[in-house]
């Protein structure tokens, strides 16, 4: 595995960005200096709206990726998307360099799948063995994964809440592969909703909420609390919720 990543940190050039316009109204894009990345795994989490997506576009897109998703060489352009906080970091390099990569957006996996269909990338011996329209999304992301990335050495990957696809079995088969490229050298950016994801332990955590970025360890997050007090005692929290529900509706 990585004893440094491909990028220590994050620059931001704050002043080529307009004061108090998008992105700078997203508190986490203000901090995104903050950043240090781990060697194997860093993820952002944080509630609907916090800037998660926001902050791992612009970060794949700073690394050459397309804001579309896919591979580095995918020229499908399928939307036009806000370039600005991209446009206004850099990623500190470190000696080591990625061989290959992906960017995983979990609302163009489709047209990445028209595109890989349109390109002919398909069949024994090229890029996938199957016809990504004809699995589910979930099953897509394990079949990229497998077919293209698993046991290659020294990748970049961005998954964008990857997990929206994915059953708690299938989150649990991920952190399986993710382990098993990471000891291949390679490296992960990851925005997730997930605890299962979260606890991966090779990783640093950041939570990202308004009032910007702060580094957590993955059972202090309130997605671990909201899911943990839950599971613990169901009937009481829903119970709780439904009276709330009720007395809203009196």
């Amino acid at each position: 595995m990585l004893d440094q990543p491909f990028f220590s940190h994050v620059l931001l050039r704050e002043e080529e960005l307009v004061p108090d316009r998008y992105p700078l109204t997203v508190a986490a894009a203000r901090q995104i200096g903050k950043i240090r990345f781990h060697p194997n795994v860093t993820i952002f989490a944080g509630e609907n709206g916090s800037g998660k997506s926001t902050i791992v576009e612009a970060l794949a897109v700073a690394a050459g990726f397309p804001i579309e998703g896919g591979r580095r060489d995918n020229t499908r352009k399928v939307e036009t998307g806000d370039l600005r906080l991209a446009d206004s970091i850099t990623l500190v390099k470190c000696p080591n360099r990625p061989k290959d990569g992906f960017f995983f957006r979990s609302e163009n996996i489709s047209s990445f799948a028209l595109y890989i269909r349109e390109t002919d990338k398909l069949g024994p011996g090229t890029s996938f063995s199957v016809d990504l329209h004809e699995v589910s999304h979930g099953e897509s992301y394990f079949q990229i994964l497998h077919d293209r990335f698993v046991g290659r050495e020294q990748c970049l990957m961005f998954f964008d809440e990857i997990e929206a696809a994915l059953s708690p079995q299938r989150q649990l088969e991920l952190l399986f592969v993710i382990e098993r490229m990471v000891r291949q050298n390679c490296m992960f950016i990851i925005s997730t909703h997930s605890p299962i994801l979260m606890s991966y332990p090779r990783s640093r955590l950041y939570w990202l909420d308004g009032s910007g970025i702060e580094e957590r360890h993955w059972q202090d997050t309130e997605h671990y609390l909201v899911t943990h007090s839950f599971l613990l005692r169901p009937d009481i929290v829903r119970a709780e919720l439904l009276r709330e529900d009720q007395d809203m509706v009196q």
